[in-house]
């Protein structure tokens, strides 16, 4: 089966300052593996990427490394707001950390929020970590401020629910859930291997977000690899990688009923495109065995994590090859595409 190729529109490459964990050339060898042939980082790395000058130094990094075509998040900050709507057409959009998160970006203070909803520009994508009274309050700021928001990896029933109501009165609102949310409750893991952000859910909540399939406009990993020792040290730091293991795991929903394929490609490639302004890639796709039975396992794996929470897990679905611009860039578990060879979105 042939599916086109697959945006993530949420991943931590953890370059600069964390390449033990991941980098843009172990990052996207893992993209490619799971299908995916765009992808979009996270601007919190070590320095954040807040401004022109620390975008382009994180762009130098991926065209060296890079195995598929990327584009990087700004990160908001309490004063970038000039300086970060100044290179907006240059980016995959703004990110806006207003609740609990790992790194310097949260803000705090409303003024803020509203100050960056006012800057950046109408027709660049806008993205916000918010949970819970966050959410509502971010809501209500794009109702304010008429603009488009797009809200990542919501995690429970009260936040589906809440979006549910902002879009049925028509509001600007679109927004991403990430398989572990899907597929993996608060029982499923233990010790620092479930810590995850936003946290993992009840069942009601797992049951609640599959009741409102049709609100998600999205599937996003929100790939963010911490290595095992990390993972089971003292303070273990939250996420989860997740960029090898999504498709198989929504391909396997689709075996068993719960997801249609349609489904599944609207969510993982073209509202992603839609909501992102990401260009087509030319003889590009992704052939499948949807009846491939698959024990998901880190070793089989590309990511520095070294770890996965879905380890021994049964499932239908396996990547077979991917043809990025007519060049074979994966095929049966080798990685075929080379370091660089991957273009810039923006």
């Amino acid at each position: 089966m042939r599916l086109p190729g697959l945006v993530d529109p949420h991943v931590h490459m953890r370059e600069p300052g964390a390449t033990h964990k991941e980098d843009w050339d172990s990052g996207t060898a893992a993209a490619l593996a799971g299908g995916f042939t765009q992808v979009l980082a996270m601007p919190n790395t070590q320095p954040p990427v807040v401004d022109g000058e620390s975008l382009e130094a994180a762009y130098g990094l991926a065209s060296e490394k890079a195995r598929c075509d990327y584009a990087q998040y700004l990160g908001a900050g309490p004063d970038n707001a000039e300086a970060a709507a100044a290179c907006a057409d240059r980016s995959a959009g703004l990110k806006l950390y207003l609740d609990q998160t790992y790194g310097a970006l949260r803000l705090d203070e409303m003024s803020i929020w509203r100050v960056h909803f006012q800057a950046w520009p109408a027709n660049r994508p806008l993205v916000a970590h918010a949970e819970g009274r966050t959410l509502a309050a971010a809501i209500l700021m794009s109702a304010i401020t008429d603009r488009p928001l797009h809200l990542a990896h919501v995690a429970t029933r009260e936040d589906i629910l809440l979006v549910r109501d902002a879009k049925s009165r028509g509001l600007k609102i679109t927004c991403e859930v990430t398989p572990h949310h899907l597929f993996l409750t608060e029982k499923d893991l233990t010790g620092g291997r479930k810590e995850v952000r936003p946290r993992l859910g009840t069942q009601a909540d797992v049951d609640a977000l599959w009741a409102n399939l049709d609100v998600i406009d999205c599937f996003a990993t929100d790939h963010a690899p911490h290595t095992a020792a990390e993972k089971d040290g003292e303070t273990p730091p939250p996420g989860f990688p997740g960029l090898e293991t999504a498709l198989s795991l929504l391909l396997n929903a689709v075996h068993e009923g719960r997801l249609t394929l349609e489904g599944l490609i609207a969510r993982m490639s073209t509202n992603p495109r839609r909501i992102f302004g990401i260009p087509e890639q030319p003889e590009t796709w992704v052939e499948v065995d949807p009846d491939a039975a698959v024990t998901l396992s880190s070793k089989y794996m590309h990511s520095r994590a070294g770890w996965t929470p879905y380890e021994g897990m049964r499932v239908h679905g396996l990547v077979r090859r991917v043809v990025l611009r007519g060049e074979t860039a994966f095929e049966d578990g080798q990685v075929l595409a080379k370091k660089g060879s991957g273009q810039r979105i923006r």
